[in-house]
């Protein structure tokens, strides 16, 4: 089981145009802080990145952000959050929100958002560290992204044990009880030798 003190939740700079994806950014936002989970995220001020901070505040909980210097400028920081980090790169911030997070969780998002799920997941499987990830799956949004995964499974590109890396839940509560739950154990030969 995982000890949750810290999530990291990955989404959108913007809030998109269906009202379910907010809807679901400040239930995720209040949900962590009154269970004691500090919510550790992107660092801005804006779209639904916004909305899971601003709920996590209010709701009384411990909030920080990692920020990129580029996008520091441009003032959309969240200023107000509990413990803001500036870095240089976003290699830097991804490092810092892994390092600082016991689980992910990933909202409707684009290619960002993209970007850190499956690094994060990656790492997983290379076994770099063994942290849980969900999708919190707001209105069938990952549904074509679990389809193109079962697809690889199918084609025989991802092993059936790193596909189960990346569990998907309809609710805030179950996402969150999944990775409470779970067990991540990295396939420790992600390639087999008749595979090199």
């Amino acid at each position: 089981m995982v000890a949750l003190r810290s999530v990291c939740v990955f989404c959108g700079s913007s809030s998109g145009d269906d009202e379910r994806f907010t809807t679901a950014a400040v239930e995720l936002g209040t949900t962590l802080a009154e269970r004691g989970i500090e919510l550790v995220y992107g660092g801005a001020e804006v779209g639904l990145m916004g909305a899971v901070a601003d709920a996590a505040l209010a709701a009384g909980g411990r909030v920080m952000g990692v920020i990129p210097r580029g996008l520091f400028s441009r003032e959309i920081a969240h200023r107000g959050i509990t413990e803001l980090h500036e870095v240089a790169t976003m290699h830097e911030r991804k490092a810092l929100m892994y390092d600082r997070s016991d689980a992910f969780v990933a909202l409707p998002g684009g290619f960002g958002t993209l970007d850190e799920l499956f690094e994060a997941v990656t790492w997983s499987q290379l076994g770099i560290h063994g942290k849980p990830a969900a999708l919190l799956d707001v209105g069938g949004f990952w549904r074509p992204l679990l389809d193109q995964l079962d697809t690889m499974v199918a084609a025989g590109l991802l092993k059936p044990a790193n596909r189960a890396l990346l569990h998907a839940g309809d609710s805030v509560e179950e996402v969150l009880d999944h990775l409470a739950g779970a067990e991540v154990r990295p396939v420790e030969k992600w390639i087999a030798p008749d595979e090199r």
